[in-house]
């Protein structure tokens, strides 16, 4: 559901008996209200310099950066939940457990690399953050029994980048695409209308500010299936999909898998010569998909998706 303005919300699925959240704050209509703006803060980056031998000076090497820490002051508002005194403590009381329940993500937290979502709208812009839930810590204060409580609230994400939220995806058969050339005769002015004015069968335009991470899906039934970014890098699997069956590239840095069916790891059946899942990032712009292999029925096919990516919201 989209949020509003200001909005932000914290998701993610339950695990067994552990409950998944669903939890949105931020505006005044949640109860759960920001007291001062969020704080985006960036850990330093990692630097790989070396101190130059018997000379002044250093190597540079190779920097990287960390994560980024979104740090939340919130007021947990009950006031008008009751008109007596004991009925805003015992609402001011169960709507801190609400937050702290979907802070603790203990669902999540208990699942080796699976992040959380954090998603905001900002100045018109709907985007998300992939993550944990870190500290939550409400303030003791005589406030609580009038039905006020502040807390300070922080998410971790994993690779302090801000993706568009919604998904992009683009369809791509394993038939020839259809001729993209110009027939004759043609009249002046040239024009093209239509859906073939902007897209193309495996054309991916990717926009945002940052390269961004594509999950590959190839559906079978297809022998030796090849996905291709043309002038790019081409990664080959030596493996048989039949048909129903299907096998996922999930380059996101969180995920770094290779599964048929959703579940099997087939990592190790891509062919040497196909890039590492993280060289497999596509920078803004356009780029043409196209899948390869053997397949007699024409069913093959393959789907491309993927969120812009931002350096800030």
């Amino acid at each position: 559901m989209p949020l509003a303005e200001g909005e932000w919300n914290l998701s993610y699925s339950a695990n067994g008996v552990l409950p998944g959240a669903n939890f949105t704050f931020g505006t005044f209509r949640s109860r759960y209200y920001l007291l001062e703006p969020y704080e985006i803060t960036y850990a330093k980056t990692e630097v790989g310099d070396t101190q130059n031998p018997r000379r002044d000076g250093v190597r540079l090497g190779q920097d990287f950066r960390s994560t980024a820490t979104i740090t939340f002051e919130i007021g947990v508002d009950t006031v008008d939940a009751a008109t007596t005194a004991h009925g805003r403590h015992g609402a001011n009381l169960d709507a801190v457990s609400v937050l702290e329940q979907a802070w603790d993500g203990e669902a999540v937290r208990r699942r080796f690399g699976t992040p959380a979502i954090l998603r905001t709208t900002q100045g018109g812009r709907a985007r998300r953050f992939y993550g944990r839930p870190r500290e939550c810590a409400p303030a003791g204060t005589r406030l609580t029994r009038q039905g006020y409580t502040p807390v300070i609230a922080d998410f971790l994400s994993v690779d302090g980048i801000a993706y568009d939220d919604t998904e992009k995806s683009i369809p791509v058969s394993i038939a020839p695409p259809p001729h993209r050339g110009l027939i004759g005769p043609l009249t002046t002015p040239l024009s093209m209308t239509g859906e073939g004015a902007s897209t193309t069968p495996g054309e991916a335009v990717v926009g945002g500010k940052k390269p961004t991470w594509p999950v590959i899906t190839i559906y079978g039934p297809i022998s030796q299936p090849v996905c291709e970014v043309v002038g790019r890098w081409k990664a080959s699997l030596n493996l048989s999909l039949a048909e129903g069956e299907r096998v996922t590239i999930d380059t996101q840095p969180w995920a770094l898998t290779v599964l048929r069916n959703g579940s099997a790891s087939v990592a190790g059946q891509l062919l040497r010569g196909s890039p590492r899942l993280t060289d497999m990032r596509l920078p803004p712009g356009r780029h043409d998909f196209v899948l390869r292999g053997s397949d007699n029925t024409g069913l093959a096919r393959m789907t491309v998706a993927w969120r812009d990516a931002y350096g800030y919201l």
